[in-house]
């Protein structure tokens, strides 16, 4: 029986023990062991039910609190858990994003997709923009190509920062209001070093196909549109939503596929303080003074903790993985009595600037974006903090963050100075966001390439090609297929694609 050790038991760490119990009962002779360093596996899904004093139960998420339903993988796996009809759409009724602008709340106006406009009057009419700002984004539909591709050229011969692109096609007011927040938030990266070819080569692309974002994201709509027409919804079906989540929050999912691998399969507590390589056998030292050998490793790790264990394997490598730097944060949810909350609740979430100077970076009204996360008589809002920025303010207390969150909170949705939470609690993400920076897919590919020289190793996880949960699940996935290749275990299961070739 070959064993494979993972070390981590995040989104990708369970992605790859869930294949290979699946490998196992197929008939492959391998088995695996998950050791994770925190007492609970999960990683960045982290779901809490805490009830309330007057009765009723809210559901908490302090990591990530949905996926994205275009991308396949964890609907796929949900099915195979048995856990699909547990999977809950976003509150449509309720899609509505507001922008910090001084001390005003501004809706993001109809018809922008992503950062662009595709509507000319909400673009003329709203205030987020002055009228310079408006004609230059505009301007976007004459501007010509920056270049054109040579044939078999793609986003990754042409990365450029987020910064450079939409100051370029779309002028700095639209990269400062809404481009930033909106799409540098997402990977809680900063504009002027973040890689567009890692996160969103789609821009790129679509300057090459259309010449214009506007003419672009124009005919994504249309395509949009003409699928839902072809492919209306099912009587009695769930209503389609972008976003999803599970009815007990995202956790359900790694906790499914924590139960499928077996619990007696995972070590938590435990931290890998070493790893090497003897002949075909890995050696990992963990902080208990036990010494583990197996037949293959996944290190599904953060990059800066996976530099760590790759030091003593290859160099090269370590140094490779190393050079993605990570920034940390913080969640804080909190809740409020609804007398204390007079205010519109008809949103999803606040994006803060960060030309608006303010310790926020945006809010989440989760009692509105999902059903059943509160009691009736409850407003639940979760606040974030962080990004490269503002790393300084993550070294207050848990009290201090409270705080920062709860008085912003109220300035921005007009409550009482003095309103309190009925609960708040802070989640902490050490390190926990990779960003891609300028070339990161050509860092990446040499990483793969040394991994792949390294007979029975394979890293997984966001730091790599995707930090969505998606994202992190097939990497794990696709290093479980690459192990079990170097065993000699051609294991043909369909169900992740291969990563991306440049």
């Amino acid at each position: 029986m070959k064993r494979v050790i993972i070390i981590g038991g995040g989104a990708a760490g369970l992605g790859a023990a869930y294949k290979i119990r699946r490998a196992t009962e197929a008939g492959h002779d391998v088995d695996c062991l998950v050791i994770e360093k925190n007492d609970r596996v999960g990683g960045k899904l982290a779901s809490d039910i805490v009830p309330d004093p007057d009765g009723g139960e809210y559901v908490i998420d302090g990591g990530s609190d949905a996926f994205v339903s275009s991308k396949p993988a964890i609907g796929r796996i949900a099915r195979m858990l048995g856990i699909a009809e547990d999977m809950v759409p976003a509150c449509e009724e309720n899609k509505k994003t507001l922008i910090v602008k001084g001390k005003r709340l501004v809706e993001l106006p109809d018809g922008f997709m992503m950062f662009a406009p595709t509507k000319l009057i909400p673009l003329a009419t709203t205030p987020l923009y002055s009228w310079p700002a408006k004609f230059r984004m505009a301007a976007d539909w004459f501007l010509p190509r920056k270049v054109h591709w040579a044939p078999g050229e793609t986003a990754q011969d042409h990365d450029e920062t987020l910064e450079h692109f939409v100051v370029r096609r779309m002028g700095r007011e639209s990269l400062d209001r809404l481009a930033e927040p909106l799409v540098g938030g997402v990977h809680a990266s900063d504009p002027s070093q973040m890689s567009l070819a890692a996160t969103f080569p789609n821009f790129l692309e679509m300057e090459q196909e259309f010449g214009s974002l506007i003419r672009g994201f124009l005919a994504e709509r249309k395509k949009r549109e003409e699928m839902r027409k072809k492919y209306p919804p099912k009587p009695g079906a769930k209503p389609w939503a972008f976003f999803n989540t599970f009815y007990r929050g995202m956790q359900q999912l790694t906790d499914g596929m924590a139960d499928a691998v077996g619990r007696e399969r995972i070590m938590t507590g435990v931290q890998v303080i070493s790893v090497k390589r003897d002949g075909l056998t890995w050696r990992l030292e963990l902080d208990t003074g036990e010494v583990l050998d197996a037949d293959a490793l996944i290190v599904a790790t953060e990059a800066w903790a996976a530099t760590r264990l790759m030091r003593e394997v290859d160099d090269s490598l370590a140094d490779l993985l190393a050079s993605i730097p990570c920034s940390s944060s913080a969640t804080v949810p909190m809740a409020f009595r609804a007398e204390d909350c007079p205010f519109d609740t008809k949103w999803f979430g606040i994006l803060s600037p960060l030309v608006e100077n303010r310790p926020l970076l945006a809010v989440t009204l989760s009692s509105s974006k999902w059903p059943d996360r509160a009691p009736d008589g409850r407003v639940l809002l979760r606040g974030f903090i962080g990004g490269p920025a503002n790393q300084h303010l993550l070294e207050a207390t848990d009290d201090e963050l409270i705080e920062t969150v709860r008085l912003q909170i109220v300035e921005l949705l007009g409550m009482r100075p003095d309103a309190q939470p009925v609960f708040a609690s802070v989640y902490h993400w050490v390190g926990g966001m990779p960003q891609y920076t300028l070339g990161h897919l050509d860092r990446v590919d040499e990483i793969e390439r040394l991994t792949q020289g390294i007979p029975g190793l394979g890293l997984a996880g966001g730091a790599f090609r995707g930090v969505g949960v998606p994202n992190c699940i097939e990497s794990g996935e696709r290093a479980v297929t690459k192990v079990l290749a170097d065993l000699g275990m051609a294991y043909d299961e369909d169900t992740a694609p291969p990563a991306p070739t440049h």
